[in-house]
């Protein structure tokens, strides 16, 4: 794995603590997102270890990351009242820290912050705990040491060990005695990537959101004491935890739920420009779109079924399903969905196809632009979801800098194991995962007015007219798309240049499929 800079770590811990809490309508708590790759942190901090953005070796490293570790608003209910972080409540995404989101929580009695990533691939909350081999913290640019709090149940007051009698215990089976801790071992689909120890109760921090006042709330959760992690969360991922947002009893949402702290539901919005909002309790809204999860009994995913396929208004009739996984960059197809997709999308491109000479490069179907190409159009990708609705992909194209020229990218990497619906597949969308109603839902929405873009309906992309040359002033933050009723558009134009520097910098996740 490649190692990034820790450059960043630091614009992390400075972000995390610069607002409080925002709360959306009666009963909501919600935290801002904001991408690695966004221009604030680019102004911030100074990422000569990277990648050159838009280059093919920036694409190759985030499709390299994303192989390897895949593997595996509040509606409340009687007198709930909105809660938020007690550390604020906005998130952020950094590039060198693994491709994912994060949040800083608190855990613990006296308080402890700890800056997690939040992943939907993954169930189990766990914390680096009374490890030597943990990450401690980063170096900055000028020299200076800046620490990771690392969590240990001996110095929290309202700590207990799990033991192994207990039903939250699913490896009791590795116990040497009923009174023994209970143990935990998460393998991830990758190179090594494990996190191993036993599980432990405390307390997760939150306060309500009110405009007049505010009280300390502690929801009692369980989460991992992570003795042991290897592979990525020693070298970029996840260096202070991870946030499981699955699907299983485990997972945060699952435990915040049967506490009664809120709904079992949530959403995660992904803006066009990177920033965008997590809110817990979130069920959505009744014009949003819909289709059930397809529920199995071990390790339950968000996964849907997609019925249909349209490229360029060309629809092919095709089932199978796929997980919704906002800690994946790119979307990952298996045959014969990515072949249906991928020529599909070739027979209508206008442009000559690029011929890379490599295989580390990212992705199969690109084209060239000339030097002087201001704008471009490419066909207009939509998928049907089981039940009939239509879920239109805003953002499925990548301009990749190059020497010679710009290419763009159909931005789908072919798969050897389960499907993925990316994060490049869910930009423009506030995306409701409802484990109520085991539904996930989808609505079109910028993620800066929530309320706002609730009273949208959901709307395929209009295309801009052929004659139109996109501006990137006036599009920048807006996507590369107006909104009305009707068809889609066969085929949709874009800028180039607007492509490289907002959308190229928005798509950097890792994903958590955990095996166990």
């Amino acid at each position: 794995m490649t190692e990034f800079s820790s450059y960043s770590y630091m614009l992390l811990l400075v972000m995390l603590g610069l607002s409080a809490g925002s709360c959306y309508g009666s009963g909501t708590f919600g935290l801002d997102i904001h991408h690695r790759y966004s221009d604030p942190v680019k102004k911030i901090l100074a990422l000569d270890e990277l990648p050159v953005k838009g280059s093919p070796e920036y694409y190759s490293a985030m499709v390299h990351r994303d192989k390897i570790i895949k593997g595996r608003r509040l509606a409340t209910a009687n007198d709930q009242t909105p809660v938020t972080f007690l550390d604020g409540n906005e998130t952020y995404r950094l590039d060198t820290l693994g491709f994912l989101h994060y949040a800083n929580v608190s855990v613990g009695t006296p308080a402890m912050s700890f800056m997690v990533a939040l992943d939907t691939g993954s169930d189990l909350f766990w914390l680096p705990c009374d490890c030597s081999s943990c990450v401690q913290g980063l170096k900055t640019s000028d020299g200076q040491e800046i620490d990771f709090n690392i969590y240990s149940p001996n110095t929290s007051s309202t700590s207990s060990n799990v033991l192994c009698s207990s039903d939250k215990c699913e490896q009791a089976k590795r116990c040497p005695s009923s009174q023994s801790d209970c143990p935990y071992q998460v393998l991830y689909l990758s190179n090594g990537t494990s996190s191993t120890g036993y599980l432990v109760d405390d307390v997760l921090h939150l306060v309500t959101d009110h405009s007049d006042k505010t009280k300390a709330v502690e929801a009692n959760i369980t989460f991992g004491c992570g003795q042991v992690q290897t592979g990525s969360f020693l070298n970029g991922a996840a260096p202070n935890g991870l946030f499981g947002l699955g699907m299983d009893n485990i997972s945060v949402p699952s435990i915040l739920a049967k506490e009664k702290v809120t709904s079992n539901s949530f959403s995660m919005c992904f803006g066009s420009d990177g920033v965008g909002r997590i809110t817990f309790g979130d069920k959505g809204t009744s014009d949003q779109g819909e289709t059930p999860f397809n529920l199995r009994q071990t390790h339950p995913t968000y996964n849907v079924s997609v019925t249909q396929i349209s490229v360029g208004g060309n629809a092919n009739d095709l089932e199978f399903g796929a997980i919704f996984d906002s800690g994946t960059s790119f979307t990952y197809l298996n045959d014969p969905a990515y072949t249906l997709i991928s020529e599909s999308f070739n027979k209508l491109a206008i442009e000559k196809r690029y011929a890379s000479g490599s295989d580390d490069f990212p992705f199969e179907y690109c084209y060239e632009l000339s030097a002087n190409q201001t704008s471009f159009k490419y066909p207009v990708v939509n998928l049907t979801m089981k039940g009939g609705a239509n879920y239109f992909v805003n953002d499925p194209i990548v301009v990749i800098s190059m020497k010679g020229g710009d290419v763009y990218c159909l931005g789908v990497v072919k798969s050897d194991n389960v499907n993925i619906i990316g994060q490049n597949f869910m930009t423009g969308y506030r995306i409701v995962f409802d484990r109520e109603k085991m539904v996930l839902g989808w609505k079109e929405s910028d993620c800066y007015d929530i309320e706002a873009s609730n009273t949208l309906p959901v709307k395929p992309p209009t295309a801009i007219p052929p004659a139109t040359a996109v501006d990137p002033q006036a599009t920048s933050g807006n996507g590369n798309t107006s909104h009305a009723s009707g068809a889609a558009p066969p085929m949709a134009n874009q800028s180039p240049h607007l492509r490289t520097l907002t959308y190229a910098l928005a798509t950097a996740l890792i994903p958590f499929l955990a095996l166990i």
